[in-house]
Parts: structure tokens; C-alpha cells; sequence
């Protein structure tokens, strides 16, 4: 195994999530949960 160096770690990029892509990620989560509820537990709308 090769040993890599302080400056070559620095270089090395990827394996991060950006807040963008967490945030996209977990209002999709959100939404489709919100239908699955929404199917499987109907409510009336009051007015």
C-alpha cells in the first residue's frame, strides 16, 4: 500500500455531498411520503 502525502490529499477530491443535493434529496423523501399518507390515509378537506 502506498503511503500518500499531506499535499496529495489536498489534491484528492470527491466522496462529499453538496447541501444542494441533501436538501434535493430529502424533499423528494418528504414528498413522496406526504402521497403515501395521503393514499393510505385519506382525509376530508374542511372548509
Amino acid at each position: 500500500m502506498k503511503e500518500v502525502s499531506k499535499e496529495e490529499l489536498k489534491k484528492i477530491n470527491g466522496g462529499g455531498i453538496s447541501i444542494l443535493t441533501a436538501i434535493g434529496i430529502s424533499a423528494t423523501v418528504i414528498f413522496v411520503l406526504g402521497v403515501i399518507d395521503g393514499y393510505v390515509r385519506p382525509k376530508k378537506c374542511d372548509e
